[in-house]
């Protein structure tokens, strides 16, 4: 190892980047009693080799699918930010520009006018014939594997990285990849919580040395840059024009029916050949573009973006529970009040970019207790909520 050191501001900056949207909660507050003086020793740590990753908070949240959550500690997501404020701007330059999870300036709004776009270019305005190829990954984040990943990775970081402290940067990917969070894990909530949820999304059933813990950056950042790999293939190889991916819920729009359906096995193939991966058996979606899509929370259609039943569903049980929090306790505290207002304003940011106005007015007025007007005005037509007045942090 050279005797290159991380750049104790960056470490800073990680921090601060951090903290943004997690200054609430106690992990956070904690850290940041005296923070100077932990990031100087996490600094010390990392550049002494002796950095190890801390202990995780493991639960299942419902909203909008099941799915289990690994809390990294908050020394730990510092260290994420740090990595990838490294490496982001490097793999930008890899990623083709139909991928949109975790990124500036993308996300879901993008991903669906993108695949609106996708079909109205294909079919001609709607005047040829045109089909849509939805598939996804069964178990994806469970089912990454790290070796690939790692190896890969080390490899792009000793191509692209050009800073002297390259071999840290890499033994720090290494120890947040190969890191396992079920171990000495701290779970939050009952164990039942797990009973229903598949073993395809746990990481307490993933293979050996498989697995990303939804919940850190890096496993999100991580997962598009194994993933890239396989848009490329798409693009380049298959010279597939019309594709765009959301984590691992892709959609190819093309004319030809027959030719969509030849691809399947062949994305199969290069799927678990190259990465391990399987095809959800029952999420292989092939219909005329008429007979729209579901993507990303919505349905799409000729002339139309409609917003999807579950996402209407889970904002009505959403809406239900904190009606019932507020009606037993009056009053919100601090992070109850910020929990509250990210968790309506998620489905709001949803679906203000459909045509949903009457819609989102009638579900706030008809549906939110009277006690939170004590608390929150409605701002921008309808499409988000705002405190009255910010918090005591």
């Amino acid at each position: 190892m050279t005797n290159a050191k991380i750049d104790i501001a960056e470490l800073f900056q990680a921090y601060y980047d951090c903290r943004k949207n997690k200054r609430n909660t106690a992990n956070a507050l904690a850290f940041e009693m005296n923070y100077e003086s932990k990031l100087l020793s996490l600094c010390e740590e990392i550049n002494n080799g002796i950095y190890t990753p801390g202990r995780a908070i493991a639960f299942i949240v419902k909203k909008p699918v099941k799915r289990e959550i690994f809390a990294a500690d908050f020394r730990d997501r510092v260290v994420h930010h740090f990595l990838i404020n490294k490496l982001n701007p490097l793999f930008e330059k890899e990623f083709i520009y139909d991928s949109y999870s975790c990124r500036t300036d993308k996300g879901t709004y993008l991903g669906v006018n993108r695949v609106a776009r996708f079909i109205r270019q294909c079919s001609r305005n709607y005047q040829l014939p045109c089909y849509i190829l939805k598939l996804d990954i069964e178990g994806f984040f469970m089912h990454i594997d790290k070796t690939i990943l790692f190896s890969r990775l080390r490899s792009f970081i000793n191509q692209k990285y050009t800073e002297p402290d390259k071999e840290l940067i890499i033994e720090l990917c290494r120890k947040v990849i190969f890191n396992n969070p079920t171990e000495n894990c701290k779970v939050k909530g009952n164990k039942s919580d797990w009973n229903d949820l598949p073993v395809t999304k746990s990481l307490f059933h993933s293979p050996v040395n498989c697995g990303l813990p939804i919940g850190n950056l890096t496993s999100q950042i991580f997962a598009n840059f194994y993933f890239n790999s396989f848009d490329h293939y798409i693009k380049h190889e298959l010279q597939i024009r019309y594709y765009g991916r959301y984590v691992d819920d892709f959609v190819i729009v093309h004319n030809d029916k027959e030719y969509l359906k030849s691809l399947i096995p062949k994305i199969k193939n290069y799927l678990e050949f190259k990465l391990r991966l399987t095809l959800h058996p029952k999420k292989i979606y092939l219909q005329h573009y008429t007979k729209g899509v579901k993507y990303l929370g919505v349905v799409i259609k000729p002339h139309r973006i409609y917003i999807a039943n579950r996402t209407k569903g889970n904002f009505y049980k959403t809406i239900t529970l904190w009606n019932k929090v507020i009606c037993e306790k009056k009053i919100l505290n601090a992070e109850e009040q910020n929990s509250f207002l990210s968790s309506i304003n998620s489905y709001l940011g949803i679906m203000k970019h459909c045509k949903t106005y009457k819609l989102r007015k009638k579900i706030l007025f008809k549906n939110l207790s009277v006690y939170f007007w004590n608390y929150v005005y409605i701002s921008g037509g309808y499409s988000k909520l705002v405190l009255k007045i910010k918090p005591n942090l």
